[in-house]
């Protein structure tokens, strides 16, 4: 008699113990537990580093976003049929309009805009099931596309030198100690540099005595996480609506990697990601967490271990929401001095810049085609500059505006391209 399978089975991969050279280790398969359990923390630390940043930088509870970025890896791997490995951690993508909004409307609206851009993500997720990628790649080509990544990054880069200003020997410390540890390590341990470089920095902040613990030593062990309901700001939008878009790029590409390495097959699940990603965020926003994405920084240890197994990332899942439930850990996050954070978003919101680079070298994006110019050029100075542009309630950031300068100037200008060259000459 056949053995019942559910969605929590795995086969196990040979002995559970070892994997060859040129073996991987399929999202269906798993090693023994022990040695799971073991790469399940090691995602949760290579996780870590970034994940912790984004409330750090926008205020939010640390232990709140880590408890959410555990649940939303959970949701992941039950929406996708536990066939896509992937942890969702804290996006860099929501930094810029949640400050924003929490300026101007507390962290209630801010968490508005977080549950909104949830629900259009699931709304898109729903569609792609539907219809395929097919009008996203038409949307946003990766002329388009690298333009809105890059510019998120650089729009923060007046956040980053305001931080470095206020401690500069401690932010430069912690700038090098990433940047070397980066070249001087290799592999997963390089992957981990800006968690390193936190370290560093923060034990040089400690010595300079830049680090209060009166805070640390009143926090309990054990405790709920800090949860906080949205309030309803129809305002903070426009500058949310721009997110929507790179999410979308950031899980067709995280898609699109682990079906080139393991099955082509999992890129049927497109849609499903997009989906799980938009359920996450809203579940997250609702709660007082950050909004989530798909993590490069896990892609990463599964491409240096070959081990793709979606056992891993339900340890690593759990033990998160295992943190949520420690306030001293958010204690010791929230002491993190300026300096080192200056430091680190230096290098950090430089990276998400290139990032949009990387997106037009690796699609080779022909730049002496005029459209391609002033698409990537347009977006970018709007982007960097932070126009903005008031209409009643609603003000419209640097990162909105340049998002719809990069859609409207290249769909435009590739119109009138068209259009030219079908046009008899006199």
């Amino acid at each position: 008699m056949a053995r019942k399978t559910t969605m929590l089975t795995w086969k196990l991969h040979g002995d559970g113990r070892t994997v060859g050279e040129d073996e991987i280790v399929r999202p269906d398969e798993r090693l023994a537990w022990p040695a799971t359990i073991g790469l399940g923390l090691q995602h949760v630390v290579a996780m870590f580093g970034a994940t912790f940043l984004v409330p750090l930088l926008t205020g939010f509870p640390p232990t709140t976003t880590l408890f959410f970025s555990g649940v939303g890896t959970i949701l992941f791997l039950v929406i996708t049929g536990n066939k896509l490995p992937s942890y969702l951690g804290s996006s860099f993508a929501f930094i810029a309009p949640i400050t924003a909004a929490t300026a101007s409307d507390g962290p209630g609206g801010a968490l508005f805009g977080i549950v909104v851009i949830g629900i259009l993500l699931a709304l898109v997720g729903a569609l792609v099931q539907y219809t395929g990628t097919g009008w996203i790649d038409a949307l946003m080509p990766p002329v388009v596309a690298g333009a809105i990544v890059a510019l998120i990054g650089l729009n923060l880069a007046p956040v980053a030198k305001s931080n470095f200003e206020q401690a500069p020997w401690v932010a430069l410390i912690t700038l090098t100690a990433v940047i070397l540890w980066t070249v001087v390590f290799r592999g997963l341990v390089a992957r981990l540099s800006i968690f390193f470089g936190v370290v560093i920095g923060y034990v040089a902040a400690v010595i300079a005595g830049q680090v209060d613990f009166d805070e640390v030593e009143k926090a309990a062990w054990i405790g709920l996480p800090d949860f906080t309901s949205p309030t309803v700001a129809w305002s903070v939008l426009p500058a949310f609506i721009p997110v929507v878009l790179v999410l979308v790029a950031e899980n067709v590409g995280h898609v699109r990697s682990v079906a080139h390495l393991t099955d082509p097959a999992l890129n049927e699940r497109t849609g499903r990601a997009l989906l799980a990603d938009g359920v996450a965020t809203t579940v997250a926003g609702l709660g007082g967490g950050s909004g989530t994405t798909t993590y490069g920084e896990n892609i990463g240890v599964m491409a240096a271990t070959k081990i793709y197994s979606t056992a891993a990332y339900w340890v690593a899942g759990f033990f998160a929401i295992a943190l949520g439930f420690l306030p001293k850990v958010g204690a010791v996050v929230n002491t993190i001095p300026p300096g080192v954070l200056g430091g680190v978003t230096t290098a950090l919101y430089g990276l998400i810049g290139i990032i949009g680079v990387k997106i037009w070298i690796d699609n080779h994006v022909d730049f002496s085609r005029p459209a391609n110019q002033f698409t990537a050029a347009t977006a970018l100075v709007v982007g960097i500059a932070d126009f903005t542009f008031s209409a009643g309630e609603l003000t419209f950031n640097g990162i909105a505006l340049g998002t719809v300068a990069a859609i409207v100037v290249y769909h435009v200008m590739t119109a009138l391209e068209r259009g030219r060259s079908t046009t008899p000459l006199p």
